[in-house]
């Protein structure tokens, strides 16, 4: 994780605008997601740490989140990336065992997206990218 990508989510916990747990979790996620060979920063991960913790932040604090259909489009991008999507579903059941925070389908589809984006992105290190933390 580059220093910019800490930045955003320093500046979230300080903030106030996430729960302190949840940006411990989503640390802990981008984290493994490096570990994997995944290039986490804030050009290729910005808008997925930012839309995660705002998300789960309005779980855990019992707020709803719009459930809407997924049209044809987003699923078809998804059938393309099946790591993308049981990479998601995985950090959706991290986050409901964790944070008791249950993502609705149309947000774990848009963590597939944002997962299938940072898959596509140079690795860090000579090993093919990998999208499940």
């Amino acid at each position: 994780m580059d220093d910019q990508l800490a930045l955003r989510i320093r500046l979230f916990r300080e903030g106030g605008q996430v729960r302190p747990e949840v940006a411990d979790f989503v640390t802990a996620e981008l984290t493994a997601l490096a570990d994997r060979g995944n290039e986490v920063t804030e050009q290729t991960a910005g808008m997925l740490t930012s839309h995660l913790m705002m998300a789960l932040t309005r779980l855990v604090d019992g707020e709803p989140i719009e459930q809407f259909l997924t049209d044809e489009q987003v699923a078809a991008e998804l059938a393309g990336h099946p790591h993308a999507v049981a990479g998601a579903r995985e950090v959706a059941a991290r986050a409901r065992e964790q944070l008791g925070a249950t993502l609705p389908d149309s947000e774990v589809n848009f963590l597939a997206m944002h997962l299938a984006v940072l898959a596509g992105q140079p690795s860090t290190d000579s090993q093919p990218p990998r999208t499940t933390p």
